[in-house]
């Protein structure tokens, strides 16, 4: 059986934050800027707070089966959250999204490629 390979985003709303956690957010705000951007299996984590109070989390996953990426999913939220809670920032809003890339369609470049293997 193959591996499958999930990204998941989960997508949000920072809530309630004091002037503090605002400054440090903003503070840090070059680590976080959606130009850099990635799926990694921690997670990565990007916002432009002083644009709007959204964030969004990057996690790339794994799983044999298609039902996996359920899984997949509610283990991103659960690692979204708990970054949040434990930085006491609020948030609300949560969802997420998830595509199993090995159900993707192929870019032209990769059609052509796979075209070219078979011949």
């Amino acid at each position: 059986m193959t591996s499958r390979t999930f990204r998941v985003t989960v997508r949000g709303v920072f809530d309630g934050l004091g002037a503090e956690q605002r400054a440090e957010l903003l503070s840090r705000a070059a680590e976080h800027d959606v130009l850099r951007a990635a799926f990694t299996a921690e997670g990565h984590l990007s916002y432009d707070i002083a644009a709007r109070p959204a964030f969004t989390f990057r996690f790339q996953d794994t799983g044999e089966d298609e039902e996996d990426i359920l899984e997949a999913t509610e283990r991103a939220e659960e690692a979204a959250r708990t970054w949040l809670t434990r930085r006491g920032y609020g948030y609300k809003n949560l969802r997420s999204s998830a595509e199993d890339l090995s159900q993707a369609p192929l870019s032209k470049r990769q059609r052509r490629a796979a075209a070219q293997r078979q011949d």
